[in-house]
Order: C-alpha cells, then sequence, then structure tokens
C-alpha cells in the first residue's frame, strides 16, 4: 500500500486556514489491489488484447467465473509493486493473432502508465509484458471441460 500526501502552496502567498493547503491536512493511502485493477482495466481497452493471465490463470478464472455471482477477475495476470511514489506493473498477455504484438504491447504500456499515473499520481517506472498466447480467429475461448457423460 502506498500513501501520499500533498504539499500545494497557493501562489502569492500562504494558504488559507491553518496555514497549509487541505491536501496537506491528512494522508492518501493507495492499495495494491486499486492499482492493479487500473492496470487491468486500461489493458483491457486496448484494442488487439484478447485476455490477460497465462493458460493456467485463464482456466482457473473460467471455472470461477461460472459460480453464480461471481464477476469476472480484472486484475488476473497482472502483478503489482507499489511504493510510496512509484510503482511497477507485471502484465501477462493473450493477443489477437494477426497484429504485430510489439505494437500492442506499446499501446498498452501507454494505456497502463497513463491511466494509473492520472488517477492515482504515483509514477510508474516500469511495465513488463509478457505475450503468452495468441488467439486464433476459429479458436473459441477457454471454457472447463465438460464431463464425457452429458
Amino acid at each position: 500500500m502506498t500513501e501520499t500526501t500533498g504539499t500545494a502552496v497557493r501562489a502569492g502567498g500562504a494558504a488559507r486556514g491553518g496555514g497549509t493547503e487541505p491536501g496537506a491536512r491528512g494522508r492518501t493511502t493507495i492499495a495494491d489491489d486499486v492499482v492493479a485493477k487500473i492496470a487491468g482495466m486500461a489493458a483491457r481497452e486496448v484494442p488487439g488484447v484478447h485476455a490477460l493471465g497465462g493458460g493456467l490463470a485463464r482456466t482457473m478464472g473460467a471455472v470461477s467465473e461460472r459460480v453464480p455471482g461471481r464477476r469476472p477477475g480484472v486484475t488476473r495476470g497482472v502483478k503489482v509493486e507499489v511504493g510510496e511514489r512509484q510503482s511497477a506493473v507485471d502484465l501477462d498477455l493473450v493477443v489477437e493473432y494477426g497484429l504485430a504484438i510489439p505494437d500492442v504491447a506499446s499501446d498498452v504500456r501507454e494505456n497502463v502508465i497513463a491511466s494509473i499515473e492520472r488517477m492515482t499520481g504515483l509514477e510508474v517506472v516500469e511495465v513488463n509484458i509478457a505475450v503468452d498466447d495468441v488467439h486464433l480467429p476459429d479458436e473459441e475461448d477457454e471454457q472447463p471441460a465438460a464431463g464425457r457423460v452429458q
């Protein structure tokens, strides 16, 4: 978890009230899971990203998402480290077939950095991307294997 404090001073002199800006009168804490969710959503927004997570993570996620009331895991395939002022992100991607993987990775990196920095104020020092698979047009999304007997 990270903590940030505001230290802005009004132009032209001291701040009103107790001599400090409201942002300097407390601290804001941002949990690692918050940064992971932002990174996961930002990565999924990029055209060409089919899914996040390695093969096993996607299979386990598909099983758990079939449980009534469960929502899709936004942080699947996302790992973050968050410090006081900086964060680092690791992503596992599945890219759509036919697209230039370096271009998709670059677009994901830019969108993740912009989203995290805009929403949290943290500096993103790195976004590492591992492309684990390519989704072919005729492949169905992974679903848990059904039993032989129906």
